[in-house]
């Protein structure tokens, strides 16, 4: 197979991908004071949940790149 064609392939599974799940969720976690009563201070471990967005042109783009790909690499 070329290596023209498989990029084509990774793309368009990387757009198809991007379009269904439209972010990437992590989770991060780290101390922080809770209580703080004179001498005596208390902390606790947060878990917090941040999202990064993707947005959905940019699944298209890599779907539409992953064709054009696959379409030049058949032709030759």
């Amino acid at each position: 197979m070329k290596p023209a064609a498989i990029v084509g392939i990774i793309l368009i599974i990387i757009g198809v991908v991007a379009l269904a799940y439209q972010g990437i969720t992590y989770r991060t976690r780290s101390r922080e004071k809770v209580l703080s009563i004179g001498p005596i201070e208390a902390h606790a471990t947060v878990e917090r949940e941040k999202t990064i967005p993707l947005p959905p042109i940019l699944g298209i783009a890599a779907l539409a790149g992953g064709v054009v790909l696959l379409a030049v690499s058949a032709r030759k």
